[in-house]
């Protein structure tokens, strides 16, 4: 497993040495400046590159009970380069699909969950440097032919964690399921 830290990178370091990593071989990806989910990824990416097997992308300030085993066979059965968690619920960065679930652009569509299934060899065609967004690397790709896939998650609980704030929503949300 790997994390990316950059906010209290030394605060988290340290907390999950003092839990001696949970029994988990955790490895640490630092950002000095903030690289936006692609130029992290990108940066972490040394940890996958030699893996044949896709592997779980899951933002940390969001909270699900999304299925990551029947969306990881999902991926697999459809031999995608990317799979995204979608819903269809409000946001402001709309992903459009087609009928088969193929990522084609930006508008009225779904929203990205920030829960991602990934085949390493993705990250060879990350060709953005610096701080990026992965979603535009997503588009750019698709735009290309490359098989960017959407996993429909609506009957999935899910919620942005980014304020404290919420997680009492949440937590209320989740005691009421």
């Amino acid at each position: 497993m790997i994390i990316n830290v950059h906010h209290f990178a030394d605060m988290i370091v340290e907390y999950l040495e003092a839990k001696n990593n949970f029994g988990m071989d955790i490895q640490i990806s630092r950002e000095e400046s903030l690289l936006d989910t692609g130029g992290g990824l990108k940066k972490a990416g040394w940890f996958f590159r030699d893996d044949t097997e896709p592997f779980l992308l899951h933002n940390v300030d969001v909270i699900s009970t999304i299925d990551f085993h029947s969306m990881t066979q999902y991926h697999r059965d459809t031999r995608a380069l990317a799979t995204l968690a979608v819903q269809d619920r409000p946001t402001s960065r709309p992903l459009i699909f087609d009928g088969q679930m193929e990522l084609r652009g930006r508008g009225s569509g779904l929203a990205f969950s920030g829960i991602h299934v990934i085949s390493p060899q993705l990250l060879h065609k990350l060709t953005e440097e610096g701080a990026f967004s992965i979603i535009s690397s997503y588009l750019r790709l698709a735009s290309q032919g490359e098989r960017i896939l959407g996993f429909r998650a609506d009957p999935y609980f899910w919620r942005d964690v980014g304020k404290l704030a919420d997680l009492k929503d949440i937590e209320k949300a989740l005691l009421n399921r």
